[in-house]
């Protein structure tokens, strides 16, 4: 199945949203860059440069920063990001994605920052 991958971008400067998508060999530069590497806009066919922020995959589940590759794993977080039925102080297990863009990513999440 070719890659459909969903942009969201956030541009602070102009306080503007825009959202694209790019499916089959559009997409395939993105593959392999990680949450909060920054990538030229020529890859997604915008001006500028751009930060990977985060994303998530073809089943929901969010990309998380620290959990290397792109394979999908259960692990014990606190209340915060991936976490959010937490109480405080509690530890919950979450199904997370890896922090590395592949086939298997359906939205990534960008931030303008030139």
């Amino acid at each position: 199945m070719p890659a459909r991958i969903r942009i969201e971008i956030e541009d602070h400067v102009e306080k503007k949203h825009e959202s694209l998508i790019l499916e089959g060999e559009d997409a395939k530069p993105l593959m392999g860059y990680k949450i909060g590497d920054v990538i030229d806009g020529a890859i997604i066919k915008k001006q500028g440069k751009f930060k990977i922020t985060g994303g998530s995959d073809t089943s929901g589940f969010p990309m998380l920063v620290g959990i290397h590759g792109t394979a999908q794993r259960s692990v014990l977080l606190e209340r915060g990001k991936a976490a959010r039925k937490a109480k405080k102080g509690e530890k919950v297990k979450v199904t997370v994605r890896g922090e590395v863009v592949s086939e298997e990513t359906a939205q990534v999440n960008l931030v303008r920052i030139e």
